[in-house]
């Protein structure tokens, strides 16, 4: 089953690029700047996002859609098969006979995808990175809701419902194809359609975390402000080196571009973070992680709350001194109550992470529940 939900392509490029020319492969990569890409990648490996299944991968698998950095490209690089290419890459397609040879207008290839954690997506990037002769004439995404961990044969089953997110539309190689998404939904997988075959190098899924409410108030204290439990990083005074968003990310930081650094100041102000909790929440402990920042860690932080857009800051951690690479935990004396919260860094560096335990409120609950129902949930 499926049905139609909005969505509009943002500039983004159609017709043939151009042969490898030598020397940087992305020289003449064509992108714009996405309104959306600011959101969290629900499709992220590190959310637990995967490709669980594809109809082809006879070139290049399905799993390189999801690989965090961007595409790599090897003239040299050949293999039984062909050209070994760094993306998603299904065979050329056939008719039914020589007096048919070419595939018709139905014909396609797909890829399932489960996304690292439900939400409601507002863009989505399709980039064919690499891809200049071989990529698809046109693509569309499909998006569904499934309870639990269904297997592919029950993604495809006769009684699933998908939304159409992307209408079948034309993309351009060897560029980021972007696509603003207007379904206010609550999804767990999609259908990555590519028109008749080719090459995707990678796939984004912009959006907003909607965890269940059910799921939370069974794990009694957890993290707020985490982005797999519905926190997000709203604003931040620099992002010079990594998004703020990092913060927020699962587990510990692996190296030191996973964290959030700014670039070194001058004067005599400092930087900041500022976060929406999953909904109100009453904070009780906080952990500030400088881990891989060594000589750029923070010198000292301080943690602020508030309850409501309208509400004042509260200080409930004051500065505090850091040390480089290291995990400060801190246990607050009164619980914080709060919908938003703030980070203050002095002078300026970074920190990997930050952590906020507690739990939701009766009124944080009952707002989640009721958004949650509202998504479609």
């Amino acid at each position: 089953m499926s049905a139609t939900s909005g969505s509009s392509a943002i500039p983004h490029f159609t017709g043939d690029a151009s042969p490898y020319g030598g020397g940087d492969p992305y020289a003449d990569y064509r992108t714009a700047d996405f309104p959306f890409t600011q959101d969290a990648n629900l499709a992220a490996r590190q959310l637990g996002a995967g490709v669980i299944a594809a109809n082809d991968e006879f070139f290049a698998q399905r799993e390189n859609l999801l690989v965090p950095e961007r595409a790599e490209f090897d003239p040299e690089h050949f293999g039984h098969k062909g050209k070994i290419m760094d993306g998603w890459e299904t065979r050329r397609r056939r008719g039914a006979s020589a007096d048919h040879p070419w595939p018709t207008q139905e014909d396609h290839d797909w890829a399932l995808v489960r996304l690292g954690a439900p939400g409601v997506i507002t863009g989505i990037v399709v980039d064919t990175a690499h891809f200049r002769g071989n990529y698809p004439q046109a693509v569309s995404v499909e998006g569904t809701f499934v309870v639990g961990a269904p297997t592919p044969e029950e993604l495809l089953a006769d009684d699933v419902k998908w939304t159409t997110l992307v209408p079948r539309t034309a993309v351009g190689g060897h560029a980021a194809n972007g696509f603003v998404v207007d379904s206010p939904q609550r999804f767990t997988h999609l259908r990555v359609n590519q028109h008749p075959d080719g090459g995707i190098a990678r796939l984004r899924v912009h959006g907003e975390v909607l965890p269940d409410p059910k799921w939370l108030a069974t794990l009694g204290t957890f993290d707020v402000v985490a982005l797999e439990n519905g926190g997000r990083a709203e604003d931040a005074s620099n992002l010079f080196y990594s998004p703020a968003s990092n913060t927020i990310q699962p587990g510990r930081s692996r190296k030191m571009d996973d964290g959030w650094e700014t670039r070194r100041r001058r004067d005599t102000g400092n930087d900041w973070i500022r976060y929406q909790l999953v909904a109100q929440s009453q904070i009780r402990a906080i952990e500030i992680d400088t881990a891989y920042l060594k000589g750029n860690s923070a010198g000292w932080a301080s943690v602020s709350v508030k309850d409501g857009e309208d509400g004042n800051w509260v200080e409930v951690l004051p500065r505090t001194r850091l040390q480089p690479d290291t995990n400060h935990r801190f246990v607050l004396d009164t619980p914080a109550v709060g919908t938003h919260a703030r980070v203050d860094i002095y002078p300026d560096g970074g920190i990997s992470r930050l952590r906020l335990f507690g739990s939701l409120t009766d009124q944080g609950e009952s707002q989640l529940a009721a958004r949650h129902a509202e998504l479609g949930a």
